[in-house]
């Protein structure tokens, strides 16, 4: 059967747009609001086809406190990105993580581009943020990453996180668990989203292993997934609100720690993705939300909840 693109797109742009008033979360829920503590929210340019420099603009103009972007190993786009924070006064967080197949070309290249950020990055980042090794390489391998950060980390003063990424060493609670038992000094983007896909559930069955990597946590990544993705196509939907709430109170339980051994902030990356993370209609593969609105929600949601009037 034939299918009229354009009566399609009429027909179903309606739906793929509505509007969804905020969530009762923004508004209602129990925000915690400790006193001198603040959330440090960042975005993302994920899925952000303009400049650098119009990405930063946009950011600022919307009340996030910086950014978190790929570093760029090409001296021009490192000029592009500090001439952009300087001008519209942003924090900066890196990410740093390569694609090699073989073990040993992948642990050289990370420790290149690692290397490369710590000597050249002109501002100091509030953190970097690694997507680090692979879920196939031995134990040993990726460890000598972890080893690896940690050495850098000591050196420079700078928190080096490695995050529980799909693919990545820390891609499942188990897992995660025996590198954090091997290394105290281990610290972790924690992106429970990808935890929720891996084992099907909000985890509710592996809370010992989560409160563990909770303890060890000095980054979010503030996207909500669900049993069987990701990525919940809008958590202002109230179809979502059981699994919103559950990573809630994820985050919750970090800022506590973080109060109780006397720090004053924690950075959060609101880290709704486009498509195909984001869910798209059938045939148009039309975005069933609006990545951008949604990221400002949780950035809003952040602060209602965390920082204090």
């Amino acid at each position: 059967m034939k299918i009229d693109r354009r009566k399609f797109l009429t027909n179903t742009t309606g739906l793929a747009a509505i509007s969804l008033a905020p969530f009762k979360y923004l508004n209602a829920t129990k925000t915690m609001q400790p006193t001198n503590f603040k959330p440090i929210i960042m975005a993302t340019n994920w899925g952000y086809e303009g400049t650098v420099d119009a990405f930063c603009g946009k950011a600022k103009k919307a009340g996030y406190d910086g950014i978190e972007m790929w570093w760029p190993m090409e001296q021009q786009g490192q000029t592009e990105l500090f001439d952009a924070l300087k001008k519209h006064d942003l924090a900066i967080g890196f990410l740093c993580g390569v694609g090699e197949e073989d073990p040993n070309k992948h642990i050289a290249a990370f420790k290149n581009m690692l290397s490369s950020l710590l000597q050249n990055t002109k501002q100091t980042p509030l953190y970097i943020n690694c997507h680090s090794g692979k879920d196939y390489f031995s134990f040993d391998e990726n460890n000598e990453i972890i080893e690896f950060t940690t050495e850098q980390s000591k050196k420079s003063g700078i928190p080096i996180c490695h995050e529980t990424h799909r693919s990545r060493m820390l891609f499942a609670a188990p897992n995660a668990k025996k590198f954090m038992e091997k290394n105290e000094a281990l610290r972790i983007t924690l992106d429970i989203s990808h935890w929720c896909n891996v084992h099907e559930s909000l985890l509710h069955d592996q809370e010992k292993t989560v409160q563990l990597a909770l303890s060890r946590t000095d980054h979010i990544h503030a996207r909500v997934g669900h049993a069987e993705g990701p990525q919940v196509n809008d958590p202002r939907a109230p179809e979502w609100e059981t699994t919103l709430q559950r990573h809630l109170e994820w985050w919750d339980a970090v800022v506590q720690m973080k109060i109780k051994k006397g720090a004053h902030q924690l950075t959060f990356l609101t880290e709704f993705g486009p498509p195909n993370y984001m869910p798209t209609m059938p045939y148009t593969q039309q975005p069933l939300s609006n990545q951008w609105e949604i990221n400002v929600y949780m950035m809003q949601l952040l602060r209602k909840r965390y920082q204090h009037s």
